[in-house]
């Protein structure tokens, strides 16, 4: 039976996917959501209070990006009339020979013109004396600082962008499993237990369960799924961690660790490392704690701030990692009115900008030559995994 028909269904309603819904309800478009679990569940990537936003990264392009991803955070917020961004300030620290390469940001920012200040560790830690308690920033330790670096909020993120979409008359399903995608034609039958959904076009934004949502398809990219986790540590004086105080903050080395200010209602520290989980599946990974990764985290926070520390509270997510560590966004390959998009484990950042762009696919824009990298049949995107390409 056919259950209804809508402009667009969007499949995954997560950070990407809350986003796509927003802006093509935004664009007049009649669309229709599918969430396999609850809205705002913690099983994926958009869960949790923040996530870094930047300007500093290893390519111009993203450079380039990043900007666009702060305008489509604002339009978030002139709508919601809710702060999506807050400014901190931000600090990139590499250690001597760190494994990865100061220049391909300082290049990248002098590309675009974006203004950034290259400090020593002796400033650093005048800047922000939270580095002073530790032994990490020696003086040889260098830094990119941008001001322009912040936070924006994942989990409360991604619940105002649903109801935005709702208000603007999207209908988002939770608890609603999409078994199959069938192109029909120039549109598409979406397949769930309630029935068929005959749609014009279909945005995938199924993150780890992206190659199962496509396998009708017989389309398929090397994805690596990893269980990571984020830890928040009480400290006997909060005070020097304050937003204003001291900054987000990533360590560019392997392993690669960050963090952030005091932020909103979490008293605590937060620090996580990145790319440090185990490979899991995603339908059966468990929720516990990594000890080995925790005690690791804890032992490099302390050399980089100081002790006062108690123990932690970590809550887990999952990582869906490309073969170069690239957004996948575009039309797929024979199937123009199939959208998809997966954010490589750094797209939150980007998620309202993922969703204009994704409104824009989905409802027959031209594609956009800044969209070139993230193509479906770049080469890049086609190779076996290896852990190497990540470190950027």
């Amino acid at each position: 039976m056919t259950a209804g028909t809508a402009d667009v269904a969007v499949v995954g309603l997560g950070g990407l996917g809350s986003a796509a819904a927003y802006w093509l309800a935004r664009r007049g478009a009649s669309v229709i959501g599918f969430e396999q679990f609850e809205l705002g569940h913690v099983r994926g990537a958009s869960h949790d209070h923040s996530r870094i936003i930047r300007r500093s990264y290893h390519t111009p392009e993203y450079v380039r990006l990043a900007a666009q991803a702060y305008d489509a955070w604002r339009a978030v917020e002139a709508e919601s009339r809710q702060r999506m961004i807050t400014i901190t300030g931000g600090v990139d620290l590499f250690p001597p020979n760190a494994a990865i390469d100061h220049r391909t940001y300082t290049a990248s920012l002098d590309a675009e013109r974006v203004p950034y200040e290259w400090i020593d560790g002796a400033e650093i830690r005048r800047r922000w004396p939270a580095f002073a308690a530790g032994d990490l920033v020696a003086d040889d330790v260098m830094g990119v600082y941008s001001p322009q670096t912040g936070i924006v909020p994942a989990g409360p993120g991604t619940k105002v962008m649903q109801e935005l979409a709702v208000g603007r008359g999207a209908v988002l399903r939770g608890n609603s499993p999409v078994r199959a995608i069938r192109p029909v034609g120039g549109e598409v039958d979406i397949v769930t237990d309630d029935g068929v959904t005959r749609v014009g076009s279909v945005v995938v934004t199924a993150d780890a369960w992206t190659n199962r949502v496509l396998a009708d398809l017989h389309l398929q990219i090397p994805l690596a799924v990893l269980k990571e986790q984020v830890s928040y540590f009480p400290h006997t004086d909060l005070s020097p961690f304050g937003v204003g105080r001291f900054p987000v903050w990533i360590w560019m080395d392997d392993p690669s660790f960050y963090g952030f200010p005091v932020f909103g209602d979490m008293a605590a520290v937060k620090g996580a490392e990145d790319c440090g989980g185990r490979e899991v599946d995603p339908d059966t990974r468990t929720f516990a704690a990594d000890e080995e990764m925790e005690q690791r985290l804890g032992g490099f926070m302390r050399r980089l701030v100081g002790g006062g520390f108690g123990a932690p509270r970590t809550t887990t997510c999952l990582y869906t990692l490309t073969s170069d560590r690239d957004f996948v966004l575009d039309r797929l390959p024979g199937y123009p009115q199939v959208s998809v998009a997966l954010g490589a484990a750094h797209g939150f950042k980007f998620a309202s900008w993922f969703g204009r762009t994704l409104a824009g696919l989905a409802l027959g824009d031209e594609v956009a030559p800044e969209l070139a990298p993230f193509s479906f049949t770049r080469d890049s995107l086609h190779v076996p995994i290896d852990r190497a390409a990540w470190m950027v």
